[in-house]
């Protein structure tokens, strides 16, 4: 009942502001409730760019709601919970990309948009986990940098065999803290079952797929298979939202360690409060927006 109340209370407040409410899929399910749309960071990295709204409250990561203001400098960009990072993110830093670059010259900087936007100033180009093998290829290049994740970049790499990707050495906890034991353990209980593998695993893992791939990619396979039950080897979220909607399969979570703690930090609440409130303004300077809008852009081009 609380929760039809706040529910209630957000939709009349985004009516009222010309709100539009993103969520990433890794979200509390309960959010999409409110949200306007629900995705990975490609299409909300599209709709952010696309929006007529006056303001945009991201559930998601800091990130993802810089990402929002870069594309949409004149809107006004609210994040819930503001502490809510990216681990894989705060892997590198400016000083720390810059120095990777100089330690390849010339080399073109394929960036993951799970990175700041100071990191993404410095990039060449920007991608997803749903569009990172397309990017790398539209560059034409023997050789490339990627950063910050390295097990998606060796993916890449691995899906692009006359190209080489350097990457940094960074990483999503959360992917890898799933194993090879964990991905055997499921298959042994739920033979049957299709396993779909998000591409930050580690490549042990992802070794071990029927599918890989985005998050939403993921979800849309599991939509159109024809098969019954899928073993989901990413955040619980995407589980979450699988077995809400496609009742007529089952979802097995890989392993109970596959949950990202500052995904989860959003509530209706916080959704509520910054909303009303319009607290937790994100920033970005004006120069350091302008060079990171140039990499998602030559991204969002390529799709």
């Amino acid at each position: 009942m609380f929760d039809d109340i706040l529910i209630k209370k957000i939709k009349k407040l985004k009516e009222e502001k010309n709100a539009i409410i993103l969520a990433h899929c890794y979200q509390r399910a309960e959010i999409d409730e409110v949200a306007d749309f629900v995705g990975d960071s490609l299409q909300l990295s599209r709709l952010a760019a696309d929006t007529d709204a006056d303001i945009i409250v991201f559930a998601g990561v800091y990130f993802m709601a810089e990402t929002a203001k870069i594309l949409s400098p004149n809107k006004k960009v609210l994040m819930p919970r503001i502490e809510a990072g990216c681990r894989m993110a705060d892997m590198v830093d400016l000083e720390q990309i810059k120095e990777f670059k100089s330690l390849y010259p010339d080399l073109p900087l394929v960036c993951y948009v799970n990175s700041s936007a100071e990191v993404k100033s410095e990039a060449d180009i920007c991608c997803t986990s749903a569009n990172a093998v397309q990017v790398v290829k539209s560059l034409n290049c023997p050789k490339v940098l990627f950063a910050p994740d390295k097990y998606l970049g060796t993916y890449v790499s691995s899906q692009i065999k006359d190209v080489e990707v350097i990457t940094y050495p960074g990483y999503c906890p959360t992917h890898i803290a799933i194993t090879v034991e964990d991905v055997d353990k499921m298959k042994n209980e739920h033979p049957e079952a299709k396993v779909l593998v998000h591409p930050e695993c580690n490549q042990n893992v992802t070794a071990m797929a029927d599918f890989v791939g985005s998050t939403t990619a993921i979800m849309k396979y599991a939509k159109n298979s024809e098969h019954k039950e899928f073993i989901i080897v990413t955040e619980k979220g995407v589980v979450d939202r699988l077995t809400r909607d496609y009742k007529d399969k089952k979802f097995y979570l890989v392993s109970q360690r596959a949950v990202c703690p500052n995904m989860k930090l959003n509530t209706l609440q916080d959704i509520f409060d910054t909303l009303s409130q319009e607290s937790n303004e994100v920033f970005v300077e004006a120069q350091i927006a302008e060079n990171a809008r140039k990499s998602i852009e030559r991204m969002i081009a390529v799709n």
